[in-house]
């Protein structure tokens, strides 16, 4: 009994692994494309993400960031996009797939606002 406890509470210690690449091909209701890339070492995830309409107009911001996974298994970061916006968001998992949400503290740029929200579902790519 007592060495299926230890298995449980170590395994239970263990944090979700983020690594991968995600994507909504039909964002904003099929007119952009969402994408983000996670590499994770230990509680340390590089966040990359990019955002672009399909047909090309507009901005199509780019960030890189660092964040770190919470004691509740959630990937915290903060980030200035390619325009200079600036916020914070959340990564969590949703079995193979990620939800991302972001929070602007500035915008530099509005048109890049409709990229950003809560929420928001990103398929696992598959290789």
């Amino acid at each position: 009994m007592l060495a299926i406890a230890v298995v449980t509470s170590a395994s239970g210690a263990d944090s979700a692994d983020f690594t991968g690449e995600y994507a909504d091909k039909k964002f904003l209701n099929g007119q952009a494309v969402f994408q983000l890339s996670l590499e994770q070492k230990g509680s340390d995830v590089s966040v990359f993400f990019s955002a672009v309409y399909s047909d090309g107009h507009g901005a199509a911001p780019e960030a890189n960031a660092t964040g770190k996974v919470t004691s509740k298994g959630i990937v915290e970061f903060k980030f200035e996009d390619s325009f200079s916006n600036t916020g914070t968001g959340t990564i969590k998992r949703a079995g193979d797939d990620v939800i991302i949400s972001i929070k602007m503290a500035k915008v530099a740029e509005p048109r890049c606002l409709p990229f950003y929200g809560e929420n928001m579902r990103l398929k696992q790519m598959k290789k």
